[in-house]
């Protein structure tokens, strides 16, 4: 990577961070890329406890007098991407990396030409997110999931936005503390706002993380956000943010089924017990068949599959229901060009020295 972008380009560089073993990748990576390099790096340091690992051995000598390390609060990656993109300087575009991606070799020059390609109303650009997946077998349930990413709209794995934008839309609602659904809200403001979006031609590649057995469980955390996105943006978000429906629906009704056998038996129902049971049965075994089929078959993926579809659905209803809760309060608010950026406490900065 050369020097710092022309003024014209110039672009600062927000990653916020658990403290993975992934970020010396994703950061030697950047500083490896061909073309212009960032004004500024900053790693937002967002794990539970700050006294971790320090950050710093994971920055490359080239990036180290441009990187700073402001400290996150443990809020989620929204929250953590507003700090970030609040202390990067005055910089006309920030680009949003996760801590596990790869930007490509020509990664620093394929975003000039994005950045220098962007009309007055383009607000962000996304680049081409990549995961390889295994040639030699069908890729497993997970790492179908996460190839999903490759085709998300406006993902903020790698996301360029401009500062104003970001400025007039109040950035990203912290009330998403997931890294789940945050980017797709952003992008609709910022379209509401009368802003455009577009894809540039950089390419970044996102690993599979490995991941345990229990993680699809983990992940119907996910529909308390989708919940959120329904009382922000209308019914028809789904459609405006080309994001998949999924498989809620059945979920709720499977789960009521297993719900409906179990209060029939112990009423003393045995044939209503029976026909739920039933039912039950039959949502939770096409459920797992469409997660097994498709995979690589082996005897721990069968296992886990067949475990987890059984404890899915009734997972994604709590966690719909949840949603339901704790977002009652949140209503659609039009948006408001001359909104100004709500009032922020400016976090203390570590600047790395070379």
């Amino acid at each position: 990577m050369t020097g710092p972008a022309a003024p014209n380009g110039e672009y600062a560089v927000v990653v916020p961070t658990l403290g993975r073993p992934e970020l010396g990748r994703c950061l030697r990576a950047l500083a490896e890329a061909d073309g212009p390099g960032p004004v500024r790096v900053v790693l937002v340091d967002d794990r539970p406890d700050p006294a971790g690992p320090p950050l710093t051995a994971a920055v490359p000598p080239s990036l180290r007098s441009r990187t700073v390390v402001v400290p996150g609060g443990a809020r989620g990656p929204a929250a953590a991407r507003n700090t970030g993109w609040r202390v990067a300087g005055d910089t006309p575009w920030i680009v949003f990396l996760d801590d596990d991606v790869v930007p490509g070799p020509t990664w620093a020059d394929d975003l000039a030409l994005d950045l220098a390609g962007a009309s007055v109303a383009t607000a962000g650009i996304t680049a081409r997110i990549e995961v390889p997946l295994p040639p030699d077998r069908a890729p497993t349930d997970w790492e179908r999931g996460t190839a999903g990413l490759a085709g998300a709209r406006w993902i903020t794995a790698d996301m360029a936005y401009r500062r104003r934008a970001l400025e007039a839309v109040g950035g990203f609602d912290e009330r998403f503390r997931r890294a789940f659904r945050e980017d797709a809200d952003l992008a609709l403001r910022v379209l509401d706002a009368g802003w455009s979006l577009s894809t540039g031609r950089r390419s970044t590649t996102h690993p599979v993380r490995p991941a345990g057995r229990w993680i699809s469980v983990r992940l119907q955390a996910g529909n308390a956000d989708d919940v959120l996105m329904t009382r922000l943006h209308g019914r028809g978000w789904w459609r405006r943010a080309e994001a998949p429906r999924g498989r809620l629906p059945l979920h709720l009704a499977v789960t009521g089924a297993g719900l409906a056998a179990a209060v029939c038996a112990l009423s003393g129902r045995r044939p209503a017990a029976a026909a739920c049971a039933a039912g039950w049965l039959a949502g939770t075994a096409e459920f797992a068949l469409a997660r097994i089929l498709p995979g690589p078959r082996t005897r721990a993926e069968i296992v886990t599959m067949a475990v987890t579809s059984a404890l899915v659905p009734p997972a994604a209803t709590w966690h719909w229901l949840r949603g339901h809760v704790l977002h009652r309060g949140a209503r659609y608010r039009p948006h408001r060009a001359a909104d100004p950026t709500p009032a922020h406490r400016a976090p203390a900065v570590e600047r790395l020295t070379s």
